[in-house]
């Protein structure tokens, strides 16, 4: 029997919930998963997707891919429980900004916020990825649907500076194609991510082009 992709996700979210281990050491981020509950999809689709907590290994991977560093700011879309934007303020000291429709995973947000100590350099708010003004973010993160990830390639390519990095676990931007591809192992699946790079600007074609030569003069007779 085939499942659709809405079934394979509640399962999923079910064996998080009843087997997930402790995610960090005492001196990682401290995050807790909590039971997971549908809520409204960002896009304007009519379904109700479960959240799935990305696990903390991949979450890692992300960020490494996306090659956080001092002085970026981290947006994540569709933020969670906040795991992405907590563990990059704390392994890496960057600025992060978690966006979430779901008021139950702002709070969540919030309190690993606090646990983490990381009040100064994170924030979270209720919000439609859509809507959401990332000018800013230098990485994006994304754990979405295929659909929303489309909607938000023409708002990413015109919003984000060049060198932004997009990165998102599970799902691609259809024909955009990805500077990388990595598959993480852990617990014995595979979780694919991409990494995606906003160009720098063309240069003006008429500084590219060779100059056109002057018409001859005509010789007198």
């Amino acid at each position: 029997m085939k499942l659709s992709f809405f079934s394979v996700k509640v399962v999923f979210a079910v064996f998080i919930v009843l087997f997930s281990a402790p995610l960090f050491s005492d001196d990682e981020a401290v995050v807790e998963v909590r039971p997971t509950r549908a809520y409204r999809s960002i896009s304007d689709v009519e379904l109700d997707v479960p959240y799935v907590p990305t696990p903390q290994p991949v979450v890692e991977a992300m960020l490494k891919l996306a090659e956080v560093k001092k002085g970026d700011v981290v947006y994540d879309l569709g933020c969670g429980d906040g795991r992405i934007v907590v563990t990059a303020a704390k392994k890496y000291g960057v600025r992060g900004v978690g966006i979430d429709l779901d008021p139950d995973r702002i709070e969540d947000s919030k309190e690993n916020i606090k646990k983490n100590k990381v009040e100064k350099l994170v924030t979270v708010r209720l919000g439609n990825a859509l809507e959401t003004d990332v000018s800013e973010a230098t990485v994006v993160t994304l754990y979405l649907l295929p659909s929303v990830n489309l909607k938000l390639k023409p708002i990413l390519k015109k919003q984000l500076r060049p060198g932004a990095r997009i990165v998102s676990h599970a799902f691609d931007m259809g024909s955009w194609e990805p500077e990388k591809e990595v598959t993480v192992k852990y617990e014995g699946a595979p979780y694919m991510i991409y990494l995606w790079r906003i160009p720098e600007e063309k240069k003006e074609e008429k500084a590219t082009k060779p100059a056109k030569k002057a018409p001859a003069k005509k010789k007198g007779k």
